[in-house]
């Protein structure tokens, strides 16, 4: 599996289609997405919006995650860092990043490599 991170409007989409064998790389869409577009994409743009829909629709979004890393060992995970910043008032909001920051650790640690996009400049951090 492999990881990219960052702030929003960083240029994580482009740097992870710029990755070697990753050119032209079909992406499921995190904010419309079901399980099934991740596995027939076996890529996936935006998980934060992804964890935001699974929590509304009270769906266990880390046991997705992990089913799809078990089906697809070299799958591409793209997710805006969430936690930086003002806290939200507002508890769902809280718990949503919470969450999207707890899923990201998971996959993260059992990724073969991470990045972190900044300025559309990729780092391997791991």
């Amino acid at each position: 599996m492999i990881l990219v991170t960052g702030g929003a409007y960083q240029g994580k989409l482009a740097f992870a289609m710029s990755l070697p064998g990753r050119e032209g790389q079909a992406f499921a869409d995190g904010a419309l997405c079901a399980e099934e577009d991740i596995l027939r994409d076996g890529a996936v743009n935006a998980l934060h919006l992804y964890v935001k829909r699974c929590l509304r629709e009270g769906q266990d979004c880390a046991g997705i995650m992990d089913r799809i890393a078990e089906k697809i060992p070299d799958l591409l995970v793209i997710t805006d860092e969430v936690g930086s910043g003002i806290v939200p008032a507002d508890p769902f909001e809280r718990r949503w990043r919470e969450e999207a920051g707890r899923l990201a650790c998971r996959l993260a640690a059992r990724a073969e490599a991470v990045y972190r996009v900044t300025c559309g400049i990729g780092v391997r951090i791991k």
